[in-house]
């Protein structure tokens, strides 16, 4: 049985506020100083994760910035937080370390930071790019949004995630639209696609534009604040927002009830006594892909680096859904801002959306 470890930060400041209450009453640049020179630390043991093939067990070890500070700080500076607190996984057992949230994008993707330990690195981006798509395809059927003739928008498409989703779904995919800020990616994006789909997709870095024409919209971005207006959100659109920070605000689900909008890649573990032992805001026994895919990889025994830097190739997506087929890992329904969306609900966004667009429903 491997020991793994998984890299966890506060996302916003109202993370540690949670924890720490008496730091509302300070000054936003006194609680970020602070938060700068806390140490990295073991945050909560990992235990009961168990399938008929293997078991694996690990910790929460803390990196302490929040996800501004991971974008705004001097990369350096940000890869050698992460880094020690990688260090501070290893001297606790763990043989694999999954990186989390923004420590999974700063720099080169966990390339640098897995040449400064002893130990294998992974981010998790190849299971969550899996379960992420697997939802949102889902997700599309209950709304009853075709894929074939559906206009389909990767945000953030240049990224890893996003461009190995763009790759997979052009397989499947009528009409694709990839968005980024670099126009010289976005072509070379398009042009591998043509070549292993002979699809001709659409590139653009207008995110006004490419928005309210979506019909569904796979968003992954590695932005600290919301880049997705609500006000441009076609009626029916199902969104896929996979980043964390969001890329879509809470917003939507005050000001707009003919929107689904759903977290990619949440996850059931399997073991009926998988405790994390920390409050991430999931129901128990549910996980993040890309924590899952550190699991799987400790149970299979395999401490290896995984998925690392840009490039996230497709099979090692298709390795580790076996792999998480295999051990009983799979998708946990639907989320949407931390609560679960039930079918019922689904139905009813669905039939506001025709509504609005004058159907009868």
């Amino acid at each position: 049985m491997g020991k793994f470890a998984f890299i966890i930060h506060p996302i916003e400041l109202e993370d540690i506020y949670r924890k720490y209450k008496f730091m509302r009453r300070w000054p936003k640049k006194l609680v970020e100083a602070v938060v700068k020179i806390v140490p990295p630390m073991k945050v909560s043991e990992i235990t009961g994760i168990k399938s008929s093939h293997g078991e694996t067990s690990g910790w929460f070890v803390s990196c302490s910035l929040t996800s501004r500070q991971m974008v705004t700080l001097p990369e350096d500076y940000v890869l050698e937080k992460i880094i020690k607190s990688c260090q501070k996984a290893e001297e606790l057992g763990a043989e694999i370390i999954g990186l989390g949230a923004m420590t999974s994008v700063v720099g080169d993707a966990g390339i640098t930071i897995a040449k400064n330990l002893k130990v294998a690195v992974t981010t998790g981006n190849s299971y969550t790019v899996a379960t992420a798509l697997q939802g949102a395809k889902e997700a599309a059927r209950l709304m009853g949004v075709d894929m074939d003739r559906a206009e389909i928008l990767i945000v953030g498409a240049t990224g890893s995630i996003g461009s190995a989703a763009a790759r997979i779904l052009a397989r499947e995919a009528g009409f694709l639209t990839l968005l980024a800020r670099d126009e010289r990616k976005l072509n070379a994006l398009s042009q591998r696609i043509m070549s292993e789909n002979g699809l001709a997709v659409k590139v653009t870095s207008n995110l006004k534009r490419a928005v309210p024409a979506a019909d569904i919209i796979v968003t992954v971005t590695g932005s600290a604040e919301a880049v997705i207006d609500v006000n441009d959100l076609k009626p029916g659109a199902v969104v896929c927002d996979v980043a964390r920070p969001r890329d879509v605000s809470k917003k939507v689900a005050e000001l707009r009830d003919d929107i689904l909008v759903i977290e990619g890649g949440v996850v059931r573990v399997p073991g009926e006594d998988a405790n994390f032992n920390f409050n991430f805001g999931f129901p128990p026994q549910t996980s993040y892909a890309c924590m899952a895919e550190t699991m799987i990889l400790a149970m299979e025994n395999r401490h290896e680096n995984f998925s690392l830097g840009r490039d996230i190739r497709v099979p090692q997506i298709d390795v580790i859904s076996n792999l998480a087929d295999k051990h009983g890992f799979k998708l946990a329904g639907f989320r949407s801002f931390e609560k679960a969306v039930e079918p019922e609900q689904i139905k009813g966004i669905r039939e506001r959306a025709l509504q609005k667009k004058g159907i009868p429903v």
